[in-house]
């Protein structure tokens, strides 16, 4: 492995068609068939492939060596989130056009057939994805993920807002938005990319053709949700939310962004809780109406997601994710524009 830290990217190259860009942190269980797939998609287009590596200790860069693959490491772990690593796979980056995968994802050969073509005659737009098959629906978010997608997809093509879990990008359009990833979010990071995209004029769609194998979490709902708030993901509204407020007609953007009001709606109600509690405690017949106040967002949460569990669940991470977006709102930030220091391991 080298050991060679540098602040400049593979500039003076020569640029290709395509990079499809692998951002991993301990992927082991699934990186082999990431790379496989990413190669077999790239191959027609004389494409690379690009691992951002965020500081793996579980032998993911092991496997990723067996492969004829670009390998690129964070300098500092402390600097990891979903934004660092989707930026650090960019910086190094010389194809055309630019396609991320998660490191337990597998990309679709054939979605690139499509996507390719679409915006060589599409100048207009600035990306385009595809359909996402959410593999593990073990737990409640990505099985409803899942429901959600599917609902989707009978209006593909359509012009959206965002590209979450990845998408095809032109890197002209990328580079007149200044980065293609905010290195400060833990996640939200397609969101925010998205916005400023779409305020520089430029569209994005999906097509109605398969583009990614989402294999996700396994763990149990609950502790899958307890993770996330304290690893930070959980922040990512509130880190979104500043940044997006930061730009000119921030407001705009912020709109479109469903998880904002959802944490919006949650702090009213927390206000109306706590006020018919205080009013309660010097005339209870105002309990009937804090009972009323508990337990109807609950009950509306169990019918729209069709089950008691499901239900239950929502209430909990609604709650979670509202909590978190205050320390992610006043977290400390470093310009998106900073170039993040990386190790080559292979060039």
């Amino acid at each position: 492995m080298g050991d060679v830290r540098l602040k400049e990217s593979f500039d003076a190259e020569l640029a290709m068609k395509l990079t499809i860009g692998i951002k991993v942190f301990n992927e082991a269980a699934r990186i082999g068939r990431a790379i496989e797939t990413a190669l077999e998609a790239a191959a027609p287009y004389g494409g690379e492939v690009l691992i951002a590596d965020s500081g793996s200790t579980d032998g993911t860069l092991e496997i990723a060596l067996r492969y004829d693959v670009k390998i690129v490491q964070l300098a500092n772990p402390a600097e990891r989130s979903c934004g660092a690593g989707a930026q650090l796979a960019y910086m190094f980056a010389r194809g055309e056009f630019f396609y991320l995968l998660d490191g337990d994802m597998e990309i679709d050969p054939s979605f690139l057939r499509c996507a390719i073509p679409f915006l060589e005659t599409h100048s207009d737009f600035a990306g385009v994805g595809g359909r996402v098959e959410e593999a593990n629906v073990e737990n409640h978010e990505f099985r409803t993920r899942k429901i959600n997608a599917e609902r989707r997809c009978a209006y593909y093509p359509r012009l959206i807002d965002r590209l979450d879990c990845g998408g095809l990008y032109r890197v002209s359009a990328v580079k007149q938005s200044g980065y293609f990833a905010d290195r400060n979010l833990k996640s939200f990071e397609e969101f925010e990319l998205a916005s400023r995209l779409i305020a520089d004029g430029w569209k994005l769609t999906r097509l109605n053709v398969p583009a990614i194998v989402h294999y996700g979490h396994t763990s149990e709902s609950y502790k899958l949700l307890r993770a996330r708030f304290l690893s930070g993901y959980a922040n990512g509204v509130g880190q979104v939310s500043r940044a997006i407020l930061a730009r000119p007609r921030g407001r705009q953007a912020l709109s479109k962004l469903t998880q904002f009001w959802t944490c919006a709606v949650v702090v009213i109600w927390w206000a109306a809780i706590l006020t018919l509690t205080m009013l309660a405690v010097s005339d209870w017949h105002y309990l009937a109406y804090l009972l009323v106040a508990i337990v109807l967002p609950v009950l509306f949460l169990m019918l729209r997601r069709g089950s008691v569990q499901a239900g239950l669940y929502s209430f909990v991470a609604w709650n979670t994710v509202a909590i978190g977006f205050f320390a992610g709102f006043a977290a400390s930030r470093r310009s998106p524009t900073d170039r993040l220091d990386a190790v080559i391991i292979r060039r």
